[in-house]
């Protein structure tokens, strides 16, 4: 324990010395301490009072508003009462009415009387006494005849009342009538008469009046009174009558020198008592409201005594939660120190400021970031090949134009005064390489001998190899070049004869128009892309310039050879072979002869492999599973010499879909013929065809023609005369029927038949018949 207690020390003492240190700890304590305990005592100290005078004060305006709304419910129960009673219903004929016999006027009598008592809250029973002819009456809802004398007395009372609506009644009505322990008032029938002859009286409802009672005193432990004008206890809440507290809140209330409000002192507790009225039709009511003061001002009290008592709490745990977090804020200062600043000069800067120590080293740091930054100003060619690549892209289609001329003025490109243009260079003339070598290391050195060849030109410019034999050269041109499009084409002648004379190769060189914005950058790679395709397959070396007016017809004249086309397929169907090339030569040839602009010639291949893929998909066959999932169409865009395109079409597409019918054909097709054989042996008197049958075996007649030349040894057309002539034969001899019926029986017209009958047979069938008699 005394090891750790002197390690704490020791701690303390050398974070102390650290000037950082002192300052951070003595301002997190005062921040953190002071401000809580001065806010705790002025609390607690001096706002006390006036708070407890304000609470009072609010307690006071919500009693009067709480007490005027039981007032303004009571006045419309008595106004609701009023109305009533001079309802047309309640008038003398009730005098003489015999409510047994005439049960229809007792039961809308009683109907009444129920709607009356739903229709106010705070009634409990509505009563209608009634003193007819034959006796006095009592709806309760039900009629009822009073027969007992004392009750008829009470009931009478409030006939001989002088008021015709009051809540004073006599004790006599109270006791023999049955409302001894209720709140009642009663209104006499009809309205306002100087001999009523009945009355309605309304029950309270004791415990939905003493509800809203309580909310004269919404807190815990608080008691409302509700006396008569003759100060005995109507209604209470929250306590029972006959509790002593009612009583002393009875006796404050009636000191002549209390005034609105006053306190009680009752079990060590101090009341606020109220006092309010309410003014009844013939009486007056008092509502005593007592609420302990403490439980009005206690959220007060006890948020001050909590904020002062934590605020000393705070003080004492403070310096350890401050020194906690002085250390924490120190910490990064040192390792700084630490890692910046070598071992022998932080020894020897110890009672040194830290951040004096830090500024020293910034500035030796701010060398070599100078240093850093002319290494990577060697990376900058690299960083703008991948601007433009974003910006061909798409990437960077959000920017504006003054954000992208910031990007660049980055990468050390100076865009004010310039305009930009873009030369596209493709080698061509390679029909003595094989499609599949890797020349990337074409692609390579044509990219070096443009860079070498532009510096004599233009000061700005990036070149972006696209290794795919074609290579993009990005310019930057001054404003002060006379004449740009000059200098381009003689550019371009330079690099395409540097490109002869070192590679042996030919070169196709397009260049694009200009530019002053930099989001027209991506329209000149497209365009470039574009035109790229206007270069002639019978041309060596081309420079094609987008500024040169084309005349449409040149380029849009396209000799399609529809002929050798279907010679193509047929060789295929056949199985391909050195009849398919030579064939796909000679297309290419006429292709070319007719217009051999490179567009007009791709779009000739492509209607070619289209027209093979068609083939393919007749024969059932799903070219995705046939070329292993790649992509034909994609592999046929990149290949830019006839030759290589010829190539691809004999090695790529056509041997492996004639390999994948070799392979397949001998199992499939037994099944096919099988059911085709089947089918004739059936149908043979009908008219069958070649067609008729693929269909029916869902094949295509190519197909189906083929798998019986291999399968039977036999076309399709001479098996199906065979059989017909093997019937005919049996027919013959079997039977006496006409040479006429047995041809319509076996398929053919009477003439047709002799011909070819003689034609297999040798001779016709009526010297057949005679030979085999």
């Amino acid at each position: 324990m005394k090891q750790q207690k002197k390690q704490m020390v020791e701690w303390i003492q050398s974070r102390w010395k650290s000037q950082y240190f002192r300052r951070s700890f003595l301002l997190i304590l005062f921040i953190t301490s002071i401000p809580g305990i001065i806010s705790g005592i002025a609390i607690y100290s001096i706002g006390l009072n006036s708070t407890e005078k304000e609470l009072t004060k609010v307690h006071l305006e919500e009693i009067d508003e709480r007490a005027q709304n039981i007032d303004d419910q009571l006045t419309y129960l008595e106004e609701s009462l009023t109305y009533w009673a001079f309802e047309p219903t309640f008038n003398y004929q009730l005098i003489t009415t015999d409510f047994v016999y005439e049960f229809q006027k007792t039961r809308d009598l009683m109907q009444k009387l129920l709607i009356l008592e739903g229709s106010h809250p705070f009634i409990n029973e509505v009563d209608l006494y009634i003193e007819t002819k034959e006796g006095a009456v009592v709806f309760s809802p039900y009629v009822n005849y009073i027969h007992n004398t004392n009750e008829h007395k009470g009931y009478e009372t409030l006939l001989s009342g002088r008021k015709n609506i009051t809540w004073d009644h006599d004790e006599q009505f109270m006791e023999h009538a049955g409302y001894m322990e209720e709140i009642v008032l009663a209104h006499q029938i009809p309205g306002v008469v100087k001999e009523p002859f009945g009355a309605i009286i309304v029950s309270l409802d004791k415990k939905s009046l003493a509800k809203n009672l309580e909310t004269l005193t919404p807190y815990t432990g608080g008691v409302t009174v509700l006396l008569n004008e003759t100060n005995d206890v109507l209604l209470t809440s929250g306590m029972r009558k006959n509790n002593p507290f009612i009583n002393e809140l009875i006796d404050l209330y009636m000191d002549e020198e209390s005034g609105r409000t006053g306190q009680l002192q009752w079990d060590d507790k101090t009341y606020s008592v109220t006092y309010g009225s309410f003014d009844r039709i013939g009486s007056e009511w008092t509502y005593i409201s007592a609420a302990p003061i403490s439980a009005i001002t206690t959220p007060i009290v006890t948020i001050s005594k909590v904020i002062l008592i934590v605020s000393f709490t705070v003080l004492a745990v403070a310096f350890f939660l401050t020194l906690f977090a002085s250390n924490r804020l120190y910490q990064p200062v040192k390792n700084i120190v630490s890692s910046y600043i070598s071992g022998a000069n932080r020894v020897s800067s110890t009672n040194h400021d830290e951040f004096s120590q830090i500024r020293d080293r910034l500035n030796s740091l701010t060398i070599e970031k100078q240093q850093l930054k002319d290494k990577i100003s060697h990376q900058i060619p690299q960083l703008r090949q991948n601007f433009l690549t974003q910006l061909t892209r798409g990437y960077l289609y959000n920017f504006n134009e003054e954000a992208l001329k910031r990007r660049m003025e980055n990468y050390g490109w100076n865009v004010e005064g310039h305009s930009f243009v873009l030369l596209d260079i493709q080698i061509t003339g390679m029909d003595h390489r094989h499609y599949k070598e890797d020349d990337s290391w074409l692609a390579f050195a044509m990219s070096n001998i443009a860079e070498e060849l532009i510096e004599d030109y233009v000061e700005q410019f990036t070149v972006l190899n696209h290794y795919d034999m074609t290579a993009s050269v990005f310019i930057l041109l001054p404003e002060t070049i006379e004449d740009s499009q000059k200098m381009l084409h003689s550019l371009a002648k330079e690099m395409t004869l540097a490109i002869n004379r070192i590679l042996n190769v030919f070169a196709t060189i397009t260049i694009s128009s200009e530019t002053n914005k930099i989001k027209g950058i991506n329209h000149l790679f497209e365009e470039t892309r574009r035109v790229r395709s206007y270069r002639d397959y019978k041309t060596d070396n081309q420079i094609i310039v987008m500024q040169d007016k084309f005349k449409e017809e040149n380029y849009r004249r396209l000799h399609y050879p529809f002929e050798i086309e279907k010679e193509i397929i047929q060789s295929i169907r056949r199985g391909g072979g050195e009849e398919t090339e030579t064939l796909i030569r000679e297309f290419f040839e006429q292709l070319v002869q007719g217009s051999s602009k490179e567009f007009s010639v791709n779009t000739g291949v492509q209607q070619l492999y289209s027209v093979i893929q068609h083939e393919i998909l007749l024969s059932g066959i799903d070219p995705f599973q046939l070329y292993d999932g790649r992509n034909m169409w994609r592999e046929l865009t990149q290949l830019r010499e006839i030759e290589w395109i010829i190539k691809w079409f004999i090695d790529e597409v056509v041997q492996p879909y004639t390999a994948y019918l070799e392979k397949n054909i001998n199992m499939e097709m037994k099944l096919i013929v099988d059911k085709v054989v089947s089918y004739i042996e059936e149908k043979y008197m009908e008219d069958i065809s070649l067609e008729g049958c693929a269909d029916y075996v869902q094949t295509t007649p190519y197909t189906l023609s083929k798998a019986f030349k291999k399968i039977l040894g036999i076309n399709f057309i001479d098996y199906l005369t065979k059989i017909r002539m093997d019937k005919a034969k049996r027919l013959l001899m079997e039977t006496n029927e006409k040479i006429s019926d047995i041809a319509e029986t076996v398929g053919y017209r009477h003439s047709y038949f002799n011909r070819i009958f003689k034609k297999h047979v040798g001779i016709t069938p009526s010297q057949f018949r005679r030979r085999s008699s």
